[in-house]
């Protein structure tokens, strides 16, 4: 049976301007610039501050409009069937929290980077595709090739399956010792090894096309045909045994083919110029300080376009006003009034990463004045305690930013990790460990590489408690392989 039953219960919302504050807070430098482009579009009310012109804080903007309040008090009010006060939607009201002024120097150079048109590797293979002598029906073979590239450069798909899709689906008549041909002279073009389909391959086809000395080119390719499989574990011995070579000789013919490239497509991607790391904070030191800034200087400035705020400040003055112009200022105020807030949400957002910022500096001041091996243990708990946040607004902060600083260009979540306890019951960062870790490595014999149980027993010989697992653990996180594949002959 259905009843009705009242519950008194308090729900915690969040408002409009508080998601878009917290959306603008996770943002890094380049997409906080695309979403001031896309307000600027979106909001005719904003406007790109210009060069020599000052922005205008939210309190200068309130201040404005409220100065007009005080203008024409006395005058005449007449009465009208269809008069409407426009102030009913000119309600001012306080913006708790934005109160500080934030201004860029009137005398800084404005940046506005282009990104550069760049040829990507499809657009820079297909050019070289279509002036070989083939014909349409291996032409079009040769794009589907091409359009089915991993982003190394690699043919992943049965070339055999990619053929009979075409035969099936486009009617075209070509045998599978011609689709072969046709991806032969495809792995000659730039990059050579473009389009292979294994890492063997792709080295073999780079040293027939290649200028090296022949005697050497020559040992390098029947090496990787006849000893690919030993070639990769490195075991040398073997080799050197097998192919009857000097260990000079095998050493050089190794060294020849460490120059290949095993990934021809890698950094001929378009998609990789997306990739450079634009630091959000540069971090320089000054005499015996460090001061932080914010890289925001390439970054559009907006504000209020005053000739919509003088049209507000003056009609809102008015005593008589036609409906359609009650449509049209209800409209501007709309707009008005997210374009406050969206200013209001930089300021705030740039105060935030600044006091983020300035903690970590304080809680990790020896790592930028000495470097990785003094980083300290840290959490985000840490940071929020210390500035009176929550964690989650830390967490919007850290992830995808990057600090410049003379340690580097780290992201800001390389600062916080856990730690390990050492024999003087401190901790010490888990950062310090792997660093530790690269040193012993960086110092061990290549022909005798460390275990990973060797390089936790030098680690804890050092006062540090540390689990060959651990190490193993570590190890592979900072791509290091195996002492086996570390030998070098």
């Amino acid at each position: 049976m259905l009843s009705l039953n009242q519950r008194l219960s308090q729900q915690q919302k969040l408002s409009p301007q508080q998601i878009q504050y917290q959306k603008l807070l996770q943002l890094n430098a380049l997409t906080l610039e695309q979403r001031i482009k896309t307000e600027l579009e979106l909001n005719p009310i904003l406007e790109e501050v210009s060069e020599g012109e000052q922005e205008l804080s939210t309190d200068q903007i309130d201040n404005e409009i409220a100065a007009s309040d005080n203008q024409d008090e006395e005058e005449e009010v007449i009465p009208s069937d269809d008069e409407f006060d426009i102030a009913d939607y000119m309600n001012e009201y306080e913006d708790e929290g934005y109160n500080d002024e934030y201004s860029q120097n009137n005398e800084e150079e404005k940046i506005h980077p282009v990104a550069p048109a760049r040829e990507t590797l499809s657009e820079h293979l297909l050019q070289q595709l279509s002036m070989l002598d083939l014909r349409d029906d291996l032409m079009m073979l040769g794009e589907e090739i091409i359009g089915n590239l991993d982003a190394g450069g690699y043919l992943k798909r049965d070339l055999n399956g990619v053929a009979d899709e075409l035969r099936m689906f486009e009617h075209l008549d070509f045998t599978n010792e011609e689709a072969e041909e046709v991806l032969k002279k495809i792995q000659t073009l730039d990059p050579v090894g473009i389009a292979s389909r294994n890492l063997q391959e792709c080295l073999v086809v780079q040293i027939q096309n290649s200028s090296f000395d022949p005697y050497y080119s020559y040992l390098a390719e029947e090496l990787l045909i006849k000893y690919f499989d030993e070639f990769s574990k490195k075991r040398f011995d073997i080799i050197r045994t097998k192919m009857n070579l000097s260990e000079e000789t095998l050493k050089s013919v190794i060294d020849l083919i460490q120059k290949l490239n095993p990934k021809p497509g890698e950094g001929n991607l378009q998609s990789s110029e997306a990739n450079q790391i634009t630091p959000d904070f540069i971090i320089e030191k000054v005499d015996d300080d460090f001061v932080i800034t914010l890289n925001d200087r390439g970054q559009s400035s907006v504000t209020v376009n005053r000739s919509y705020l003088e049209m507000l400040s003056t009609n809102k003055r008015k005593r008589k006003i036609s409906p359609r112009e009650k449509d049209a200022y209800k409209f501007l105020r709309e707009k008005f009034e997210s374009a406050k807030w969206f200013i209001a949400c930089i300021q705030q957002r740039r105060e935030t990463l600044l006091k983020i910022m300035r903690a970590i500096l304080e809680k990790q001041y020896e790592f930028f004045d000495k470097g990785p091996k003094f980083l300290k243990p840290m959490i985000y708990k840490d940071i929020a305690e210390e500035i009176q946040m929550d964690i989650s607004t830390i967490s919007r902060v850290v992830n995808g930013k990057y600090v410049q600083s003379p340690m580097g260009i780290q992201e800001l979540k390389y600062f916080f990790s856990e730690g390990l306890a050492t024999d003087s019951g401190e901790e010490v960062s888990n950062k310090h460990i792997k660093e530790r870790i690269k040193e012993i490595i960086s110092g061990e014999s290549k022909k005798e590489p460390y275990s990973d149980d060797k390089i936790a027993e030098i680690i804890n010989e050092e006062g540090i408690h540390i689990a060959r697992r651990t190490v193993a653990k570590y190890r592979e996180s900072l791509k290091i392989p195996v002492a086996r594949l570390r030998r070098e002959i």
